[in-house]
């Protein structure tokens, strides 16, 4: 049975009772399971009897492990029975406990809040443009070029900026070298802001075979602290200078880089690549500025759990994405000047972002009563499986969870929702969609795939169901009246 509080913000106060017979129950499970641990005169290990142990070490000598048997259930129950959805850790106090007697305990909890939602059909938002110049047709062209460009020798000359160099340095401060500041036969792109500030600049007008003193100030915010903001002399030998050669934009030049077989084919390909990117840039930018608004319009308060939980959410994937590049994240703090205080607090804003747009979205859907049907969440696990191999595809599906599948409702419904924001949308002025972004996606060889909205939600289930989650967070704080009292004491 269980009662429930309001309290301040997103919290609420249940007050649950578990009958004496069922703690009774609990206390000889309690007493079978921990017996062991006690020792009597006059009894082996783990055979004295339950009496006995409970008058010598009174009667609460098993009312612990009991209680932790009957409040998971007693919790489930009372969360069912009131309707909440709890979002952070419970904190809870025992009432009353005792030989004979119900058990009272109280659990405060944070809980999904209410969302008062505002207007969001009919939204009105700025109509994106998405037309293809020649001029931006040219810079893929141009980037396709830099692709297959070579290095040539290059004598008679000296250093110029665009070049490709090989040289020796060694680098000094206060005439003591210093950890990794030598090397041989090293390449290096003149103008490419590769190498301290500085550095390049000054190799510009040296021949080959030459040697020149280097003098540069290493940042005051650099990784090595025992060089930053000090001077350093490196001295350089120019080994030899290689210039970019270009391809001739012709046919052959279509054919080596794509499909196509004329330069002409070529073109109208990357128009359409363009295009294509242009238009799903402009759909995304629309989907974000509709569900911003509605999330503008909405009223909610936001527990501070939700808001870290997003946060640890952030820094677990700036993890990820570090630990592919080698690099831990407390390498990338200890690097970067900062501190993982500072980086959580920097998160802050954005999560608190990504937390309230779930939060409407959500509301959203049920207000609308949008779901996910059987069919929907099949073919949507389908799709997802069938990316990683037939095999893989089997297993994935074999081992899936209700949890799972739960997971992949979740982000149909998600979708849904939004979908219905942005066709009730109204598009008014316009607003030509920037290419700069595709272009820069393309160059560094990303796919172009236009991003979701930042979501709160979990991850997608894992083929290897040995991967576990640290259950410390859902664990509850407990506290009785005894402890406090033992504490104040103290």
């Amino acid at each position: 049975m269980a009662t429930m509080e309001k309290l301040d913000g997103s919290k609420v106060k249940l007050t649950i009772t578990v009958t004496a017979e069922a703690f009774e129950e609990a206390t000889q499970k309690a007493y079978l399971k921990t017996r062991g641990k006690f020792n009597l005169p006059g009894f082996r290990k783990g055979k004295a009897p339950r009496k006995m142990i409970e008058n010598a070490y009174g009667e609460f000598a098993f009312f612990d492990e009991a209680f932790d048997l009957v409040y998971p259930e007693a919790y489930k129950k009372a969360i069912e029975e009131t309707g909440i959805i709890p979002v952070g850790r419970p904190e809870i106090g025992i009432e009353e406990i005792g030989k004979g007697k119900d058990v009272v305990f109280t659990v405060e909890v944070a809980v999904r809040p209410e969302v008062k939602l505002g207007e969001y059909k009919g939204i009105k938002v700025e109509k994106r443009e998405y037309n293809v110049t020649e001029e931006m047709v040219d810079a893929e062209i141009a980037r396709e070029r830099e692709k297959i460009a070579r290095y040539v020798d290059v004598e008679g000359r000296a250093v110029e900026n665009g070049d490709m160099i090989r040289l020796d340095y060694s680098g000094s401060v206060d005439g003591v070298k210093f950890d990794g500041g030598t090397a041989q036969d090293q390449q290096l792109t003149i103008g490419s802001g590769t190498f301290i500030p500085g550095f390049e600049e000054q190799l510009i007008g040296v021949n080959v075979g030459e040697e020149k003193d280097v003098v540069v100030t290493f940042p005051e915010q650099y990784h090595a602290e025992e060089l930053a903001g000090k001077e350093a002399v490196f001295a350089c030998k120019v080994l030899a200078i290689q210039t970019k050669e270009l391809p001739e934009l012709d046919d052959e030049f279509a054919k080596d880089v794509s499909e196509f077989d004329t330069l002409a084919e070529l073109r109208e390909g990357k128009k359409k690549e363009l295009e294509e990117g242009l238009k799903r840039e402009a759909e995304e930018a629309k989907i974000n500025e509709v569900v911003k608004l509605a999330t503008d319009n909405a009223e909610v308060v936001i527990p501070d759990v939700m808001i870290e939980s997003q946060v640890d959410y952030m820094i677990q994937d700036i993890s990820y994405r570090l630990s592919a590049q080698g690099m831990s994240i407390e390498d990338y703090v200890k690097f970067t000047g900062s501190t993982m205080e500072a980086l959580r607090e920097s998160f802050r804003g954005e999560a608190e972002i990504r937390v309230k747009s779930q939060l409407v979205i959500d509301a959203i859907a049920k207000a609308e009563g949008i779901e996910a049907s059987k069919e929907e969440i099949d073919e949507a696990i389908k799709a997802y499986s069938e990316r990683f191999g037939e095999e893989y595809a089997e297993k994935f599906i074999a081992n899936l969870s209700e949890e799972d599948r739960l997971y992949f409702a979740d982000q149909i419904v998600n979708d849904k929702t939004i979908k219905l924001l942005t066709d009730s949308a109204v598009e008014g002025a316009k607003k030509k969609a920037a290419a700069k972004k595709t272009a820069s996606k393309k160059e560094e060889g990303e796919e172009e795939k236009a991003e979701e909205p930042k979501k709160t939600r979990k991850s997608a289930p894992k083929a290897n169901k040995e991967e576990t989650t640290d259950e410390e967070e859902s664990k509850p704080k407990k506290t009785t009246k005894k402890a406090a009292a033992k504490k104040e004491e103290e």
